[in-house]
């Protein structure tokens, strides 16, 4: 139980601070972070969480971008 709460604190943590990353780089690096640290959280492949963390981190702004219509 000490591990998933823990484990809850830290995701927490990385996602409070996601917003403060302003470039590609940036919010690749934290994808990879939060996404390694969601799939310890289910006892899933870290690579892999990392892997998709940085495409999803790197391609957030261009999707948001397509969104706003500009």
């Amino acid at each position: 139980m000490q591990t998933l709460i823990a484990r809850a604190g830290g995701i927490a943590v990385v996602l409070a601070l996601s917003g403060c990353y302003g470039t590609d780089g940036e919010r690749a690096l934290g994808g990879a972070v939060v996404g390694a640290l969601g799939a310890s959280a289910i006892s899933g492949s870290v690579a892999g969480g990392a892997v998709a963390g940085v495409l999803v981190g790197a391609l957030a702004d261009d999707f948001a971008t397509l969104n706003r219509g500009y």
